[in-house]
């Protein structure tokens, strides 16, 4: 969509957006992708699969195909490669927690206006049900399956041993880390429903048996052990300012002398807070899910790593297309005790001398 909003046209283009992802969301409600699966169908015979009208269906199909879902030929359909592996749930490819999770949030979306009203998420009074922290962190998963390798490809770990991925959900960065390093031991840390998946997905991976598991409070627990790089990535969004502190605070205490704390997550690079795009309205997000979550600039993330102890504060710079947001990852270093050297304090005392 083309931002800033000026004229009139481009804010019934952007106001206009909703309406491919209905028509794709409606396909999904509708089961169509699975349905098709491998195969090339005739129209009418879909309508009849799925119980819907001829004319309602060949509307919905014709913008699939515009979209580049389906492929049409004359009257016949079939899926394209991503809709007959990704939306299809007889596929093993099938990303069915993510594609349930932006369904339901593209139906909350709609009540935004009762989180802005009340400050508050959708769901503050109801309590978190075991399955639905399952259901999610199989969603992350599929979300980064294609991000945590590109990004553990192209992050310098410089040597590390250790590393721990905090909040780590289903382990999916820790796994691509250590697929990339076979010397490197990592532990995925996140609520005990999530590393059930954690492990799930590990014990398909060669690497497993470098992989460990600790469960934690993120907010009340002190993080046990010393590790070289502490990884925590898309949690930032999830806390408050005073509560992300905290846990910088506790990361910095795990980490060895030189150790690294690197964040990825939504920044905003603005002066204003408002760009990218992206991460301005992920914040919408967390309004309507989090209880005190948001997203952060640079700038104050990195106050709050220095106000936690942390030596140094840098971006780390990823090629275009290689990260998952746009300039969305920093690090903070603690500082390494350097060992006096004799001989060096002594050239330099003679030299002061000279002068």
């Amino acid at each position: 969509m083309k931002l800033p909003i000026t004229t009139f046209e481009e804010f019934r283009d952007v106001v206009s957006a909703y309406r491919l992802p209905r028509v794709i969301l409606t396909a999904i409600e509708l089961k169509l992708f699975t349905v098709i699966g491998r195969a090339t169908w005739l129209l009418p015979d879909l309508a009849r699969e799925l119980k819907v009208s001829e004319r309602g269906l060949s509307i919905l199909c014709r913008n699939l195909a515009m979209a580049g879902l389906l492929h049409k030929k004359g009257n016949r359909y079939r899926n394209s490669p991503l809709a007959a592996s990704a939306l299809n749930a007889d596929d093993p490819a099938y990303r069915g927690s993510y594609v349930r999770l932006m369904t339901n949030h593209a139906n909350d979306w709609l009540r935004l206006a009762e989180s802005v009203r009340t400050g508050e998420p959708l769901d503050k009074d109801e309590p978190e049900e075991p399955d639905y922290r399952r259901q999610f962190t199989w969603a992350m998963h599929h979300r980064t399956l294609e991000t945590a390798p590109m990004i553990a490809a192209h992050l310098p770990l410089k040597g590390a041993k250790t590393l721990l991925d905090l909040g780590g959900g289903p382990g999916t960065y820790a796994m691509a880390f250590l697929a990339r390093h076979p010397h490197l031991q990592a532990t995925v840390c996140d609520r005990p429903a999530a590393l059930e998946v954690a492990k799930e997905i590990a014990a398909t991976h060669k690497a497993a048996e470098r992989l460990s598991y600790l469960p934690l409070d993120l907010l009340k627990d002190d993080i046990p052990g010393r590790f070289d790089v502490i990884w925590y990535s898309n949690v930032l969004h999830i806390y408050s300012p005073e509560e992300n502190l905290s846990v910088f605070r506790r990361a910095k205490a795990a980490l060895t002398e030189g150790g690294r704390l690197i964040v990825q997550d939504a920044f905003l690079h603005d002066r204003e807070g408002l760009y990218p795009e992206e991460a301005s309205l992920f914040a919408v997000s967390m309004l309507l899910f989090t209880s005190t979550g948001n997203t952060y600039s640079v700038r104050d993330t990195a106050a709050w790593l220095k106000e936690a102890g942390f030596a140094s504060v840098k971006p780390v710079k990823m090629a275009k297309g290689k990260e998952d947001w746009e300039d969305g990852i920093i690090e903070a270093a603690v500082s390494a005790k350097r060992s006096k050297i004799p001989g060096r304090r002594t050239r330099s005392l003679r030299s002061s001398h000279s002068r």
